[in-house]
Parts: C-alpha cells; structure tokens; sequence
C-alpha cells in the first residue's frame, strides 16, 4: 500500500516535521497508537445538544465537556470491503464514569482525494482538505458533507471542521486542535490537547474494533 497521507500530499510530504511524516506513513502494516491528554473538550450554546447526543450514538461527536481528559488515537491501515486502501482514525475520550468514541475511516478517493467516512455504519462521508503547516503540520478542513448514498447535506445542517496537528519539539509530543463550527450559528464542538505516539506491527490483521459496523462508498 503507498498510504492514503502519501497519495494525498505528494511532493508536500517532504515539508512535514520529520515526526509528523513519521506519524503519517502509515501503510505496509505499520499502525500508530497514541495516548494522552486532551486539555479542554468544549462544546457550543445548549442549542447544539440534540445535534450532540445524536452523534454521541454513531460515534461521531458527544455532548460531554472537561479538562484533563485522557484521550487514545489509533490509526491503523488496512484494506476495506471494497478494496479501498483505508486508515483508521478511532478517538476515544475517558471521562469520569463515561467513555466516549469518535469514529472515522480514511480513503483516497481518485476523484475528490481525501474522504473521511464518519460513524459506527460510515453516517456520513466529507471531502477533506489537506495542507501542511509553516511549523511542519498538517491542517484538515473539511468540505463537502455527503449522507444516504452520496446526497448532500441541506447547507443549514452543514459545519466545517478544521483539524490542525503539529509536533512540539520542546514537549516531544504531538499537539493537535479541533474546531467544529456552524457558519451562522457558530462553534459547535472541538478539542485541545497532545499525546505521545507508538508504532505497532498490524502486519497480522487489524481488530474489528476499530472498523465500521458497516461501510459504504459515497466517492
């Protein structure tokens, strides 16, 4: 596999923080597993808690706040039902007495590039923007939302979300900030915080954990 971060960049993985490309060369049977702490977990006014509780059951967003969270990232690449060279990216967030997932799988898609498919059964799919940062980082700005076979979301129920994820060389620990944001109605949910990264071998096969209940294709 080349890796859907490689096939995405191109020539602008070279300006990646050498810990950054180590971070995303994730292919070939080399999964990352990262553990942490997020500093803060937010969310928006009381409006946006139906729109939170509901993701809460699909593994996509969560109604919770706090500070000191501990937080796990895994991302493991493997190769879906549909031949799709895919990378997990499975967030989970231990707060007191609740443990709370964020779901997400990765493609290349050869027409519309990076699609990030959301959910326990893949809900919803959204084209995905990726550059890398003066500091060696990369962003991820979400574009176009897609649910029920690729129809897309009305605008009124459509957030950009904006990833950015960076190596600090003074903490030795990756930093990353999330931000979902409504453009009328204003920050919905996100996140801040950092953790330290492990490699492992997924050469073997990766868990069913980690995947989809159910996958779709809507590239």
């Amino acid at each position: 596999m080349t890796g859907v971060f490689e096939r995405t960049l191109g020539a602008d993985l070279a300006n990646l923080h050498p810990r950054m490309r180590e971070r995303l060369a994730l292919s070939d049977g080399r999964g990352m597993i990262g553990h942490g702490v997020m500093d803060r977990i937010w969310r928006g006014p009381g409006f946006t808690l139906p729109f939170l509780w509901l993701g809460s059951a699909w593994h996509v967003l969560f109604p919770e706040r706090g500070r000191n969270v501990p937080f796990t990232i895994e991302n493991y690449p493997y190769v879906d039902g549909y031949g799709r060279e895919t990378v997990s990216f499975v967030r989970t967030f231990e707060f007191p007495g609740r443990r709370r997932r964020f779901d997400a799988q990765m493609v290349h898609s050869t027409g519309r590039g990076l699609v990030d498919y959301l959910g326990t059964h893949q809900h919803l799919a959204v084209d995905l923007a990726v550059s890398v940062r003066p500091d060696g980082g990369f962003r991820i700005r979400s574009g176009e939302f897609r649910f029920r076979e690729g129809m897309g979301l009305p605008r009124a129920l459509t957030v950009t979300a904006t990833v950015d994820e960076w190596f600090d060389d003074d903490l030795g620990q990756f930093r990353i900030e999330v931000a979902v944001v409504h453009p009328r109605f204003g920050p919905v949910f996100g996140y801040e915080g950092s953790f330290a990264a492990r490699y492992v071998d997924v050469g073997g096969g990766v868990s069913g954990a980690v995947k989809p209940l159910r996958e779709k294709v809507m590239d």
